[in-house]
């Protein structure tokens, strides 16, 4: 398996193997994919969702019937929903993002591809973000599955991270290292 020690070692890269094994044992791998992606959103969009994963006074079973509840109306996969209440039962819901992300490392490097986490200050609409993988692609010799994050403090231009690499481009850098310049 193309799994790395780095993942294994923590303890949301071991849920995050496990949940992968079952997925690719069962053919499901771009489904509870699909589903770790609505959920990643939803943590994104959703304060009373990311508290509620968060939440230590709820009982075991209480965060997981409720658990339960936001997965299917969600339209979440069987397979990702038990995981979903076994993270309640074990009380690990809160690493929930740390297990989404490497999720994602794993079926990427299942398939081949990198993963370049991309940071912008306005959103980026599909054509940019296939010119962007495509730009990459070309940069770094196979593909590249983008994850784009939205943050106005960089004022303008793109932060990539592909790996230990880093293209920083944002107009914040260029204002400090010109700052720093000036400084002398």
């Amino acid at each position: 398996m193309e799994t790395s020690g780095g993942i294994q070692a923590s303890l949301s890269g071991r849920y995050a193997v496990a949940l992968f094994d079952l997925a690719r044992d069962a053919q499901s791998l771009d489904t509870v994919a699909g589903s770790l992606a609505a959920l990643k959103a939803a943590l994104a969009e959703s304060a009373e969702f990311k508290g509620l994963i968060n939440s230590p006074v709820l009982s075991r079973d209480a965060i997981g019937k409720t658990i339960a509840a936001v997965a299917s109306t969600m339209g979440i996969d069987p397979l990702t929903t038990k995981f979903l209440g076994v993270l309640a039962q074990n009380r690990r819901l809160a690493q929930l993002p740390a297990i989404i992300r490497a999720y994602e490392t794993l079926l990427s490097n299942h398939k081949g591809e990198a993963r370049a986490e991309v940071t912008s200050a306005h959103p980026l609409d599909a054509d940019q973000v296939a010119a962007l993988a495509r730009n990459l692609r070309a940069r770094v010799g196979r593909d590249v599955a983008v994850d784009a994050k939205v943050d106005p403090a960089i004022l303008g231009g793109l932060v990539v991270k592909i790996g230990s690499q880093m293209i920083d481009s944002s107009i914040r850098t260029r204002l400090n290292t010109l700052a720093m310049a000036m400084k002398g």
